[in-house]
């Protein structure tokens, strides 16, 4: 199976520090984007609390690993893996990000 860029926003369109979601070919997708410039892009469902709420985690730095802690129960998820750092069998939708020209595009 071949994948493809969808292009999904311009990284303006989001804020440093923050994450937003987004509805990428049906699937509700978390972007983050760090202060370093760089933009990770996570599954927005947190399977823990069952709700599409980690667009609205906390970006930060656990255990040496860029991470988002879910609002709700406060799991951690690695922002390039999707692994939760609590249970090493929990794991989200990780995706490839591509930025050029100033949009967000993902491979999916």
């Amino acid at each position: 199976m071949s994948s493809h860029l969808v292009k999904v926003c311009k990284v303006h369109d989001i804020p440093v520090n923050l994450g937003v979601g987004a509805l990428v070919k049906g699937e509700q997708v978390a972007l983050f984007h760090l202060p370093t410039g760089e933009i990770y892009a996570l599954g927005n469902f947190d399977p823990f609390s069952e709700a599409n709420v980690l667009s609205r985690g906390l970006i930060g730095d656990l255990q040496g690993q860029k991470v988002v802690a879910s609002p709700i129960y406060k799991h951690h998820f690695n922002l390039q893996t999707g692994e939760c750092l609590e249970d090493a069998g929990v794991k989200v939708p990780s995706y490839a990000v591509v930025v050029e020209g100033g949009e967000v595009f993902l491979r999916v």
